[in-house]
């Protein structure tokens, strides 16, 4: 496993750590929070904190910060990050994803995806500080991406990204070996951007590449002309969505689960297969369900329904449409006014394109305001204690990449920034 930094999402479990029964997390995914969990944690009833457990993801560490940086009035608070951030000028840049609460996404200078952001932040030559309002995948990415000189900082060490972390450097190692016990070769692994700077670099070392919901099916041409079979890491979903789109059936994709021999397949279907999927997804996501599709389509006769790939195959071929993030928002706007939407995807961006096309009907189709829970830890709070440490000549939460992983990771990226710039072949 990767040397972790002071600054790791995550505290890994040894392989043979604690039971889950002796383990101090049960129900949250966090260590004495000092903020309340959302009203909604899709974790919860999604499976995903079992699937932490098993894969040995422990409670994620934050130094505790004053109360008052809580207990102060909001627009004292705000009026505050604003100062700080006019002293701090282009020396400073503050990224916000779209899935951040608007009391977040005001003060950024760039809204977007992870992969955009990370882009922008490398883009700002002159900015020093890089304040990530994301998670730490994200932030990672940031690093890799950015300047010698440039420092990214999470406000919130507790933002993980519960798929993320179900791809671990040693289970996929054991599976890569497992493979090659096999006599198994010409495998090209690819990792989503969701995913941590050791799986990034696991697939550079290893002749793969990453990829983002927009460009997985052009990074899926690019591997089967570098290979047999490739080995997608870790949301299942989007590998299966991302193949049968390319005309793979259901019995040419296996499911990887690491904790089961030759990841829970027989020897003769790990042999026949021609895409491996890791058993990852996200916890947002996997909450969206055929039925509220139909709910939504018998309550509104016009609608439109449009999800992300990381929901389920059956939810996407249910759905009228399906794509990135930036699609979505992309697809909406660009709708005729009047026009009902349906979308499956996170509640702060969906409330979001309510109130910025109040001529369209637009609703999440998961009736439960569910967020998502990590990307929700970023708080104004935890701004404004970072900021003044800034202020001061103090850097905390810096997410700093090792080395020599940043330089495979690097590898997996560019193959990726290669293929973009290819033509597309329709």
């Amino acid at each position: 496993m990767a040397n972790k930094s002071a600054a790791s999402a995550a505290t890994m479990w040894p392989s043979s750590g604690p039971s889950t029964e002796q383990r101090p997390y049960k129900t949250l995914w966090l260590a004495d929070p000092q903020l309340e969990p959302a009203s909604c944690v899709p974790e919860e009833g999604t499976g995903a904190y079992e699937q932490l457990n098993d894969y040995g993801v422990g409670p994620i560490q934050q130094e505790r910060i004053p109360r008052t940086y809580f207990t102060m009035p909001d627009h004292e608070r705000d009026a505050r990050i604003f100062a700080l951030k006019d002293q701090l000028g282009d020396r400073l840049t503050i990224l916000g994803h779209h899935y951040q609460r608007d009391e977040v996404i005001q003060f950024a200078d760039f809204q977007g995806d992870s992969y955009l952001l990370s882009k922008q932040a490398a883009e700002q030559t002159g900015a020093e500080y890089t304040l990530f309002c994301g998670v730490h995948f994200m932030a990672e990415s940031a690093d890799i991406l950015g300047a010698p000189h440039q420092k990214v900082i999470l406000p919130n060490l507790e933002a993980g990204c519960s798929m993320a972390d179900m791809a671990r450097g040693d289970d996929v190692e054991a599976a890569w070996k497992a493979l090659a016990d096999l006599g198994i070769d010409g495998v090209v692994p690819i990792t989503y951007m969701n995913s941590s700077a050791e799986i990034k670099a696991f697939c550079g070392r290893h002749g793969g590449i990453v990829c983002t919901s927009s460009n997985a099916s052009r990074v899926y041409d690019w591997a089967f002309e570098h290979g047999d079979k490739l080995f997608f890491f870790p949301d299942e979903h989007l590998g299966r969505n991302t193949a049968s789109r390319k005309g793979f059936t259901a019995d040419q994709m296996v499911v990887w689960d690491p904790f089961l021999p030759l990841g829970g397949n027989t020897e003769a279907q790990v042999r026949n297969a021609s895409v491996f999927l890791w058993k990852g997804y996200c916890s947002v996501h996997a909450r969206f369900s055929v039925e509220q599709i139909e709910k939504a389509r018998a309550e509104h006769p016009d609608v439109q329904v449009i999800v992300h790939p990381e929901c389920r195959i059956e939810v996407v071929e249910a759905a009228d449409m399906d794509g990135s993030t930036e699609h979505i928002i992309d697809v909406i706007r660009a709708a005729p006014s009047g026009t009902t939407w349906a979308v499956g995807t996170e509640i702060n961006l969906v409330r979001r394109l309510q109130t910025q096309m109040p001529d369209k009907t637009i609703f999440c189709l998961d009736p439960v305001i569910c967020p998502c829970s990590t990307m929700y830890r970023i708080h104004p709070a935890y701004m404004l204690w970072a900021l003044e440490h800034l202020i001061e000549g103090r850097v905390v939460n810096q997410i700093k990449v090792d080395p020599d992983i940043a330089a495979d990771a690097s590898v997996a990226l560019d193959r990726m920034l290669d293929v973009s710039r290819q033509p597309q072949v329709v």
